[in-house]
Formats: C-alpha cells, structure tokens, sequence
C-alpha cells in the first residue's frame, strides 16, 4: 500500500513501566491505536497472528517474540528507524498487473478515447498505494496499446503518479525490475515479451513505459495538495483498511483533487455509497466507475 510523512511524535499510547503489568491483548490494543494513527489501518480483533507474520524480522532483530516489547520500544522509538519500518512492514501488500482486468478494459475503450476531445494538453492520472508498480505500470503499459492501435490518435502525453506509504516498496516501483515470479502474477506472454527487456536474472520495463510515471511518497491522512489535479484516479484496494469516518474523509479529498467529469475506479469491495455529493455511479458490463459530479 499503500502513503508518506507519518505522524511519530506523540502517536503511541502510553505503556505501562512493569513489562508484566501488560498483556500481549492490551499490547495488541495499543499497537493497532499506534497503527492507525499513523496510517490509517484498522486491524479489529483476533489480527494478532498477521501482525507477528508482518513484522517477524523486526520482532526477529529486538530479539523477542512479544508484541509487548514491540511497543515499549515503538514508544522510546528505539532504534530510531523503528517505527518507519513497522509501517512498512504493515502496509506492504501483494499487487497483481492488469488486476481485476475491466478497469483497465474501460480505460482503452471508453476513457482513452474520452482524453483526446478534452483539448488538455496533459492527461494526469493516479495509482494511489501503487504498491511495487505494477498497477501504474499497467496503466501506462494499456496507453501505449491503445496508441498501437491508433496511429492518428490525438491522445494527449499522458502521466501517471503512483503514491505509496512505503519508501522501500515505492524504491522497487522506480527500479521498475521484476522477477519472474512477479511477472507471472497478470501479464501475459506477450505483454512480457513487448515490454520487458532482459536485466541479469530479472526483466527491466522498457522505457516508453516507464517514462510516463513518476512516484512520490504519500501518507493517505495527509495532504494531497501538491498533486495538482487528475482526469483519473486508481484508488482500488486499499479502502477495505480503513474505519469508515476516514474512508469518507480520504475519497472526499480525492474528489477535490479531480477535475469535474473525472473518472474513479474502485475495488470491488469499495462501493461509495454516501458519497453521492461527490460521485456519480456509472455501471458498466464487467464493472462500475465513478464520476466526479
């Protein structure tokens, strides 16, 4: 996933000085308060088991097994680049190319198409939690089929900003190498064999495809301001992580930093319902867009 700046000072409930005096449960508590301060995420109950597989290399080098620990020294912020790993850790998710396929499909069908009468002279979209790359990849990868396909189109130069919490998964995205086993998961062969070139034992993007993105670090809580404006957003995925109240809150900034008409995609699981101030539903064959009112 995931964002940029996270809120370190002041972000952890205090912990009791007896480390007896704590339970792993009220460890757990506090862990996910300090989670979803500084992110966002909502964990719930009975997450305990995730939490320690995320994180089992940190917990592995402070030489314990105990969440209890975790947080006493997430609290003193020793080491220094603790809590920065954690969140890393916690809001690195799987990503797959071309995921869910339609949304890519309406892209090159209807909305592509759609950008060249707009007489902008830049076309801006945003994979928001770009995780590794591969959704803004994917979209870049869909512009320069369609282009294939018509040599008179008047698209104008598109780009793409993918935005992730993560620095180290946001520093994967820019190399733009994958292995094999990455590849695998969404693109096929000939995608494969028209876009990558080989790289030792990984395979490098081309660079038609990589030079209409760009990445830059972006905590959800915080700010999108210096975007600038989109004509697309892909916000698909990360929604399901968060409370309610902060869900409302991130797609209503997101709609004030779309242009009127814009287009947004989802996750399957992330209708908007409540948010019809903002968007305007429009349901097609294999899937929904929402439209900026």
């Amino acid at each position: 996933m995931k964002h940029g700046s996270l809120p370190v000072a002041g972000s952890l409930p205090a912990c009791p000085p007896a480390p007896d005096a704590m339970s792993e449960a009220v460890a757990y508590q506090q862990f996910c308060a300090f989670l979803e301060r500084a992110s966002g995420i909502t964990l719930g109950v009975g997450k305990e088991y995730l939490v320690k597989s995320r994180l089992s290399r940190v917990l592995d080098e402070l030489g314990t097994e105990r969440l209890h620990d975790l947080v006493r020294a997430l609290e003193a912020n020793r080491p220094a680049n603790l809590r920065l790993r954690v969140i890393d850790a916690m809001t690195t998710n799987e990503t797959l190319w071309f995921r869910d396929g339609h949304p890519f499909e309406l892209l090159s069908s209807r909305l592509l198409p759609e950008f060249e009468g707009t007489g902008r002279p830049v076309v801006r979209i945003w994979s928001a939690a770009c995780s590794s790359g591969q959704e803004a990849y994917s979209i870049s990868m869909a512009v320069s089929e369609y282009l294939a396909q018509h040599p008179r189109s008047a698209l104008p130069r598109v780009e793409i900003v993918g935005t992730d919490i993560s620095p180290s998964i946001l520093a994967q995205a820019q190399q733009a190498e994958y292995e094999d086993f990455e590849l695998s998961r969404g693109l096929s062969p000939d995608r494969l064999a028209r876009f990558f070139s080989e790289a030792g034992k990984r395979k490098r993007l081309r660079d038609e495809v990589r030079a209409r993105c760009s990445f830059r670090e972006l905590n959800l809580l915080t700010s999108y301001t210096l975007l600038g404006r989109f004509d697309l957003v892909f916000c698909r995925n990360v929604l399901i992580y968060f409370s309610q109240e902060t869900k409302q809150d991130i797609l209503a900034r997101i709609a004030q930093q779309m242009h009127p008409g814009a287009s947004l995609f989802l996750g399957g699981s992330e209708p908007v319902h409540g948010y019809a101030d903002w968007f305007e539903l429009q349901r097609y064959p294999r899937g929904v867009l929402y439209r900026r009112r």
